[in-house]
C-alpha cells in the first residue's frame, strides 16, 4: 500500500533532480520508481488525445504573433495518471522553461516533456511526493514568471560558435539539432549557454 501524503511529502527528492533553465526537475521515471519503492503496485500515465485532432497536442484557435513575426498559440497536453486504484487527470501548458513555445520551435520532444512534467506535478499534488519542489517554484515573485521575449542569436555568436566548433572538430549542427533547435531558432540565450559550455570544456 502506498504511504500517506504526509509520509511521501517528507521524502527528499532533491538528490534525484536536475537543474534546467533555472528550474528544478524530477525525472518522470525516477518519480515512478519512488512511488513503487514507497508502496505503490501500479503506476503509469497515458496521453488523453484532443477530441478534435486525435493528437496529444491541444491548442487554441487564436494565433499570437510577436514583434519578430514569430507565431504561437496556447499549447497544452492532457494525461491520465493511474496510481493503484486511483485515476487522475492533469492538463499542462507546453513551455520552453518559463516561456511559451513558439511555432518555429515546437517539436515532439516539447510535447513529451510537457506530459512528463504533468505526471510529476500530478503525483506531487495527489500524493505529496516532491510537492515542496513545486511549492518553491510557485512561490517565486510574479515578475519572475512573466515570459520574456527571447532575443535571436547574434551574428557574432554564430561566428564564435562555428569557429570554436571547427577548431575543436565538433559537429555543431548535430549538437543544435539534438537539442531540438536550428540555426534559425537559436536564441542569444541558447548561444550563451553553448559558448559557456565550450569554454568550460576547452578553456577558450
Amino acid at each position: 500500500m502506498l504511504k500517506t501524503y504526509e509520509e511521501l511529502r517528507k521524502i527528499d527528492v532533491k538528490p534525484f533532480c536536475e537543474e534546467r533553465d533555472g528550474m528544478t526537475y524530477l525525472n518522470w521515471a525516477k518519480c515512478m520508481d519512488l512511488l513503487h519503492e514507497n508502496g505503490a503496485e501500479k503506476v503509469y500515465w497515458i496521453p488523453i488525445p484532443d477530441e478534435k485532432t486525435g493528437t496529444s497536442l491541444r491548442m487554441t484557435e487564436t494565433v499570437f504573433t510577436d514583434s519578430k513575426s514569430n507565431t504561437n498559440r496556447c499549447y497544452e497536453t492532457r494525461i491520465k495518471v493511474v496510481i493503484d486504484d486511483n485515476e487522475y487527470e492533469m492538463q499542462s501548458p507546453v513551455m520552453n522553461g518559463s516561456n511559451p513555445v513558439k511555432d518555429n520551435s515546437m517539436s515532439q520532444q516539447r510535447v513529451w516533456n510537457s506530459m512528463c512534467r504533468s505526471f510529476v506535478k500530478c503525483v506531487a499534488i495527489q500524493t505529496g511526493l516532491g510537492f515542496d519542489l513545486w511549492l518553491k517554484e510557485e512561490m517565486q515573485p510574479f515578475q519572475n514568471l512573466i515570459p520574456e521575449e527571447e532575443e535571436p542569436i547574434t551574428e557574432a555568436q554564430i561566428i564564435a560558435l562555428k569557429q570554436t566548433a571547427q577548431k575543436n572538430k565538433l559537429n555543431i549542427d548535430y549538437w543544435i539539432k539534438n537539442n531540438g533547435k536550428t540555426w534559425q531558432t537559436l536564441t542569444a540565450k541558447d548561444a550563451g549557454y553553448m559558448l559557456r559550455a565550450l569554454q568550460e570544456k576547452y578553456g577558450e
